[in-house]
């Protein structure tokens, strides 16, 4: 094990330091992968890790999921959600705060919510875009969209102790 600690006694070293608006949005945006906590009825968080896709011109995290599920219906009764990333150490994050609307379920392959589907996935060639739509029907796949009005994170610059 190496001694990184650069001379600290326990219990000091850097302090953490608040991300820029800038440094937020980069490390959504670097990201694939994310926490999203919606509210049960009790007013507990429920914390489910989730794929996504970050555009910063909107400030909408899409998140796709599937008609049904817990998050969709914790968002249909109350709207308010959190996103959390991690960065490049487990001393480094983003979160995003806002209000979600969850769309409605891709009903015909290749609708509006099949394409929109389409591009959070990614280029597919166009005989696989066939059977991806039918199976986000299938799937009864929706979209979460997190409309983003607060973007915050921290991190500790300093060396890491092991």
């Amino acid at each position: 094990m190496t001694d990184n600690t650069a001379g600290f006694r326990p219990g000091q070293g850097p302090s953490p330091r608040a991300l820029t608006e800038e440094e937020a949005t980069r490390l959504l945006g670097g990201q694939r992968f994310g926490v999203l906590a919606t509210l049960k009825r009790n007013g507990q968080p429920h914390l489910a890790s989730m794929v996504y896709a970050w555009d910063p011109q909107e400030r909408i995290i899409r998140i796709p999921s599937v008609a049904g599920r817990i998050k969709a219906r914790h968002l249909l009764k109350d709207p308010r959600a959190t996103f959390q990333v991690q960065g490049e150490t487990v001393l480094s994050y983003a979160v995003a705060e806002g209000e979600a609307e969850v769309s409605e379920v891709t009903t015909r392959p290749g609708d509006a919510i099949g394409q929109e589907l389409l591009s959070l996935f990614g280029t597919i060639s166009s005989t696989d875009e066939t059977e991806f739509f039918e199976q986000m029907v299938r799937d009864r796949r929706l979209i979460i969209r997190l409309r983003v009005a607060h973007l915050y994170g921290t991190a500790l610059d300093g060396p890491l102790i092991s």
